[in-house]
């Protein structure tokens, strides 16, 4: 099944550009953009878990120490009782 879609009001530049990359790689425009949304759609399913992000943006290599806390554990809250 052959799905078919338009794009108005490209900007010229982006057009060209498309042309030049498909040219130079040897496909057609057509083929460059499928290319192109495939490759977009992959990656956007490659989510990095929490756990990478806060590795990849603390530690003590970028000059940060988180402190450890228990791996299950939790501080219960305390309430006052007004009264």
């Amino acid at each position: 099944m052959s799905t078919t879609i338009t794009v108005r009001h490209l900007d010229p530049g982006d057009k060209s550009w498309l042309r030049r990359e498909a040219q130079r790689l040897g496909i057609s425009m057509e083929e460059f953009v499928r290319q192109l949304i495939h490759e977009k759609r992959r990656r956007s399913l490659q989510y990095a878990a929490p756990s990478e992000v806060f590795k990849r943006y603390f530690g003590s290599e970028y000059g940060v120490e988180l402190p450890l806390g228990d791996r299950y554990g939790y501080r219960p809250v305390e309430l006052e009782h007004a009264g």
